[in-house]
């Protein structure tokens, strides 16, 4: 038995809740993995464990996306000691030490560094099953991104352009929109200048040919946008709410998606794309292979080490960081 530093939500609450503790890692059973971290992403959905919002126990480690080095491994172990590894979805990760179930680990390769992999694992394959699966991106679809300087939105743009899409993005400052441009979007607006937002996307879908709508809205901002991006969508048209940086979108009258012109609505979560192993590992293949060939490019917005994580969350939940956060451990 070993001890490491982790970062632990002592109950309920906003970022003030975080404490950094030491705590006992076991040695790794039967198909497990100990793992050094090196970083680990910072994401909403560690917001909403920490808060209440999903369901969690406190005390409990914080952190769903990390990467780093195989240390040790236990009998039947479908990873090696030295493996450079990367993955997600699992709660614990904020910690120099961290217990994986092996077969949740995806190799990292050689042309891409691990704090670059734990930027990019949960919300790169968030973004892969949103554009491959959730809704299949061709050749010409015009695409809403909400809070496209975000880490999902930059993802998201870079993955509809490469497809042969166009996007139109919306962010809440002109340094952000300037960013959504640099990332291949077509059209941006300023949400929080916009009286009329869906009109707005509207007039800019019809400058990329599409008078009818866009055919798909991402929406990671929820209750503030919600009805925006329900408005933009052309006849079957799909939204797409895959988060709630503004609020829980409420309750709503399904009759508005006949009345809307027969909508799709959907609120998907990565788990429900990557529960069986081999999806998993090929999100993961083609997601590193996007990275290592240069399509995709990974925005690291800030780093901070596991006393300043308080910090981090702040940054994101205020929406005041772009690209994505990193807690070092």
């Amino acid at each position: 038995m070993t001890t490491t530093t982790a970062l632990v939500v002592s109950r309920h609450g906003g970022p003030e809740v975080l404490e950094v503790q030491e705590r006992e890692v076991p040695t790794p059973g039967p198909g497990e993995a100990l793992v050094e971290v090196a970083a680990g992403g910072v994401n909403f959905i560690d917001a909403y464990q920490r808060a209440g919002t999903y369901p969690t126990q406190p005390p409990y480690v914080q952190g769903f996306e990390a990467a780093g080095t195989v240390r040790a491994i236990g009998d039947g172990a479908v990873v090696a000691v030295g493996d450079r590894v990367a993955w997600s979805m699992t709660i614990g990760l904020h910690a120099g030490l961290v217990i994986a179930d092996s077969e949740k680990l995806l190799p990292v390769p050689d042309g891409v560094d691990l704090e670059t992999a734990a930027a990019a694992t949960l919300q790169g394959m968030t973004a892969h099953a949103l554009v491959t699966d959730v809704h299949h991106v061709t050749q010409g679809t015009v695409a809403l991104v909400h809070a496209a300087a975000g880490g999902v939105g930059q993802l998201l743009t870079q993955m509809i352009v490469s497809r042969g899409g166009h996007v139109i993005a919306t962010a809440g400052s002109a340094a952000k929109l300037e960013i959504a441009r640099s990332r291949g979007a077509a059209e941006t607006i300023d949400y929080s200048e916009a009286d009329d937002l869906s009109g707005a996307v509207r007039q800019a879908a019809e400058r990329l040919g599409a008078t009818k709508g866009v055919d798909v809205a991402y929406d990671g901002v929820g209750k503030a946008t919600f009805d925006d991006s329900l408005a933009s969508l052309r006849p079957r048209g799909t939204m797409v709410l895959f988060g709630g940086a503004s609020g829980q979108v409420p309750p709503f009258d399904l009759q508005r998606l006949n009345s809307g012109g027969s909508l799709f609505v959907t609120r998907p979560s990565l788990a429900h794309f990557i529960s069986e192993r081999e999806e998993l590992m090929m999100r993961g293949r083609e997601l590193f292979a996007e990275i290592d060939s240069g399509t995709l490019d990974i925005a690291i917005g800030g780093r901070f080490g596991l006393d300043r994580a308080a910090e981090a969350y702040r940054a994101l939940e205020g929406r005041a960081s772009t690209g994505k956060l990193l807690l070092i451990p």
